[in-house]
């Protein structure tokens, strides 16, 4: 990583094409990426992530997938 990421517990929203958003939980974050708790069904590999409560959008690219995360670098 090119930074560390710091711990916290924030809600997001995932947002792509027409679909619907996406719910998820961002439990950490840097400059450069996050770790998100969402089930990946779905989600294409590029996305914006609007961060709760401040409501900001950031450009993401999906790094890795598990079954209930993703972490994605910001572009």
């Amino acid at each position: 990583r090119a930074s560390p990421r710091l711990r916290t517990l924030k809600g997001g929203l995932i947002r792509f094409g027409t679909a619907p958003t996406f719910d998820c939980i961002i439990r950490n974050m840097s400059n450069a990426g996050a770790l998100l708790v969402v089930n990946p069904v779905g989600i294409p590999d590029e996305f914006t992530l609007i961060i709760k409560p401040e409501m900001v959008k950031r450009n993401c690219r999906v790094a890795w997938r598990s079954a209930d995360k993703i972490g994605v670098s910001f572009v």
